[in-house]
């Protein structure tokens, strides 16, 4: 007998151990010398454990076909430990080029015939990972019996064997198309799975099997009638999704084995709801049933689902479940469901006064959870909304008495209260109910929000500012607020200080100009500050035009000139040479520019990126001071029906250039063809070569991760001419 050899965790322990590739050889060279003398002996106690090290030998890289006829050994034996090894070895040693691998057919058709589950699903999977055409045909009987077995755990490994059999031997699809048609009945979802493969192999190889199953003739006479008809294939197509897929993830979401097939099924309607909104709208109520399920990722894909079908027909009724749901909601989902249901309520606000009665709600409860951009929001839609001044400070006010722990709705409150206070003490206000404030309950109300430790820093910058904006909406003595700016002048914040300090100058240096210096803001648009910008400029040049003296045709032509490098280039127009600067050129006075030539025509803009409704494009300006900077704008726009969130964009280009990214306008591109989302690339070009940029974004769009790299080769040439 040969000596003792290793375990097989010693073995795999001692190739752990081994510090370099010699010692890890050495190791399996002396082992595979004990495993031949062990074979050699004929050993039957010991051979599955000999074979186990071959095999694991063998997934290191290292020759073990002398292993060969010891599976066959171990296939042949009795016991169920000697099979395992057998039929694994089976699988990792032998192929159809060896013809060895027929030795074992009748191995496989006696094991098939046991009654023993577990030995008749190794020789199903054996049979299904290396069995040759012609192990195929001599087994192709035993495996139809056992379609039919009472055993799911056999049916389903032969469904799979006999997808495998069909694919090598197309000729026997007559044997395994009767049992299909009972197989499509069965309830265990791998069987169904399997059923549907096999399916598809036989209607794919055999005409007999699309004779047999009417749905699939069905479909290709559809696919016939809307050949070349692309009306007629889109009608079809959305009938099929309708009555098909929408109904049959319908009935997913009303499943018991709700870990695998609702999550399956708000997955797949989450991607369906933007080409039939109204088809999913029907599942709604399940939907938001679905918020309440235990499983956190359940309930964040009911979210993403239940944000998703929100419309202006619904928004009321969608907001108060989500709200309901924001009440109750595991913490690592509240950030997503409040900036769901600020999103969804700017979008489809019905009203004003509805629009800030949601957002105060969401403030309310999610309290530091609201992004920063709630705050600001809010505050532009209450100063917009003249009517709402008195409802919004008095709300805001019984909101801050109740709670001053909620860091967004103090900041809010306290700018409400500093800008409206004087509508606050009037109670004047119909639409609340009647509310009694005194100046001093107020001043003690933000004193408390000063002198709070859960105040942050830009609080109680809120909160003195409103005090501040109070000493001249109030009527009594200003004392009190004097004092509460002297205390802070010498705080630690760098920030409050310098605001105590400049707030005590104008009480004590500037008291003449307090009143117009802290008078109420003007009324805010809902408008981006580039539209306002544009007007702006718009607005200049119509006032230039008219102002300015057109003695000449060449002046006239040098303004409209002017005109082109704000509107776009026009095709008709040709520009005149430089502009011969002179004392009394008046349009030159106007603008106030330096005798210089005008620039060149405005380069035009560039569309780089389109997926999904989702475009990115590129508009380019070069300062006249400065002909080696080039100002890119990165403007990405959302035409489809769901947020793009989470969106980054990141550039690279040339060693050679200098590259800085400012920060954009925002993480979240609005659907429906919301406001864009911006961001300015600086590119410093001191050779002047021809640009290459490259870029990368990221973002979550119908609650999939999106990533895309790509290289802009087309940028016009006077980016860097």
């Amino acid at each position: 007998m040969v000596a003792s050899s290793l375990k097989l965790q010693e073995l795999i322990q001692e190739i752990r151990e081994a510090k370099t590739q010699a010692q890890e050889r050495e190791v399996i060279q002396k082992e595979c010398a004990h495993i031949r003398a062990s074979f050699r002996d004929g050993d039957p106690l010991h051979r599955h454990r000999q074979l186990a090290k071959l095999l694991y030998a063998h997934m290191l890289g290292y020759p073990a076909h002398f292993g060969q006829m010891e599976c066959l050994k171990l296939i042949a034996s009795p016991r169920f430990t000697d099979k395992r090894v057998g039929y694994l070895g089976a699988m990792l040693l032998l192929d159809e080029r060896q013809d060895a691998h027929l030795l074992i057919t009748n191995s496989i058709k006696n094991d098939l015939s046991q009654g023993i589950e577990a030995v008749q699903g190794l020789a199903l999977c054996t049979l299904s990972a290396m069995g040759s055409a012609e192990m195929c045909r001599d087994l192709a009987r035993e495996v139809e019996k056992l379609l039919l077995q009472p055993s799911a755990y056999v049916r389903k490994k032969a469904v799979l064997t006999a997808v495998h059999m069909i694919r090598k031997v197309p000729e026997l699809s007559d044997i395994f198309l009767p049992p299909c048609a009972q197989l499509l009945h069965e309830r265990h979802h791998g069987i169904l799975l399997g059923t549907v493969t096999l399916i598809t192999e036989l209607c794919e190889r055999s005409p007999a099997a699309l004779k047999h199953f009417r749905k699939v003739q069905i479909l290709r006479l559809l696919r016939i009638l809307g050949r070349n008809h692309e009306e007629s294939s889109e009608t079809m197509n959305d009938l099929l999704a309708q009555v098909l897929a929408v109904n049959i993830l319908g009935r997913f979401l009303l499943n018991s084995d709700r870990n695998i097939s609702r999550y399956v099924a708000l997955t797949s309607l989450l991607k369906l709801v933007q080409s039939d909104h109204s088809a999913v709208q029907r599942h709604r109520p399940t939907v938001v049933e679905c918020l309440r399920e235990p499983d956190a990722s359940l309930s964040r894909r009911a979210l993403e689902l239940s944000l998703a079908l929100v419309n202006s027909s619904n928004v009321r009724t969608m907001t108060q479940e989500l709200q309901g749901f924001l009440e109750s909601c595991p913490p690592d989902l509240r950030a997503d469901c409040a900036s769901g249901i600020l999103l969804a309520a700017e979008r489809f606000a019905p009203t004003k006064r509805w629009h800030i009665d949601t957002i105060l709600r969401v403030l309310t409860t999610a309290g530091s959870y609201v992004r920063d951009e709630a705050v600001a929001n809010l505050i532009q839609l209450i100063g917009g909304a003249q009517e709402l001044h008195a409802y919004s400070v008095r709300r805001l006010y019984s909101a801050l008495a109740e709670d001053i722990s909620q860091q967004p709705l103090v900041q809010v409150a306290a700018w409400c209260i500093g800008e409206y206070g004087d509508l606050l003490l009037e109670g004047t206000c119909e639409e609340t109910e009647p509310l009694q404030v005194e100046e001093d309950v107020v001043l003690t109300l933000l004193e408390r929000v000063l002198q709070s430790h859960m105040s942050l820093p830009a609080t109680r910058g809120y909160a003195l500012t409103a005090l501040m904006k109070l000493s001249t909406r109030l009527h009594g003595d200003n004392n009190r607020i004097c004092q509460v700016m002297s205390i802070y002048g010498s705080c630690q914040d760098v920030e409050l200080q310098q605001r105590a300090v400049e707030y005590n100058a104008l009480f004590r240096k500037y008291d003449h100009l307090r009143a117009a210096v802290l008078e109420k803001m003007p009324l805010v648009e809902r408008g981006g500050p580039q539209v306002n910008e544009e007007a702006k400029e718009s607005k200049e040049v119509a006032q230039l035009s008219e102002a300015a003296p057109v003695p000449t045709e060449t002046q006239a032509s040098k303004l409209l000139d002017l005109l082109d490098l704000l509107d776009g280039p026009s095709e008709n127009t040709q520009h005149p040479p430089p502009l011969d600067p002179t004392p009394g050129d008046t349009l030159i006075h106007l603008l106030d520019l330096p005798c210089a030539p005008l620039p060149s025509a405005p380069i035009p803009n560039l569309k780089v990126f389109e997926r999904e409704g989702l475009q990115l494009t590129l508009s380019f300006v070069r300062p006249p001071g400065t002909p080696t900077l080039l100002l890119i704008t990165v403007t990405a726009t959302n035409t489809s029906g769901g947020d793009v969130t989470h969106f980054i964009c990141q550039a690279a280009v040339p060693k050679s250039f200098q590259l800085q990214l400012q920060a954009p306008s925002g993480d979240t591109v609005p659907a429906q063809g919301g406001l864009p989302m911006t961001q300015l690339l600086r590119i410093l070009n001191p050779n002047k070569a021809p640009l290459r940029l490259k870029l990368r974004l990221t973002y979550d769009h119908f609650g999939q991760s999106v990533q895309e790299i790509f290289e802009v080769n087309n940028l016009p040439v006077e980016t860097w001419q």
